[in-house]
């Protein structure tokens, strides 16, 4: 249990690590360069499926990989734990559910509200 946004800093930093090196391996597989063609239907729907599976962990990774480093920036602004969207400071059990989470719980229901 974290008594402080601060606490928060070896979490995040041990997440932006993991998150690197996932991205790099990610960045090096050839899954994200497109598809061969071969002579054979299957195999090349299968190859197409998982680059597409790769290209989506790819870029979801990268979108929590900018999260978790604008949650470090505002730790070093001090400005880590409030919300992006209303100010309010963000309660500490859901910062220690989503380190990097820029909104309060009630901005973040409104925002999922609205794109429905």
């Amino acid at each position: 249990m974290i008594r402080s946004p601060e606490e928060m800093k070896p979490v995040l930093h041990t997440m932006r690590e993991d998150l690197l090196g996932k991205v790099d391996v990610l960045k090096a597989t050839q899954a994200l360069d497109g598809t061969g063609y071969t002579n054979h239907q299957a195999d090349d729907a299968t190859q197409a499926f998982d680059q597409a599976q790769d290209l989506s962990l790819y870029n979801s990774s990268q979108k929590q990989l900018r999260l978790v480093e604008d949650a470090l920036a505002k730790l070093e602004q001090g400005t880590y734990g409030l919300c992006d969207r209303c100010g309010k400071a963000i309660d500490l059990a859901r910062l220690e559910a989503i380190p990097y989470t820029p909104l309060c719980l009630s901005c973040a229901e409104a925002r999922d509200y609205h794109q429905r």
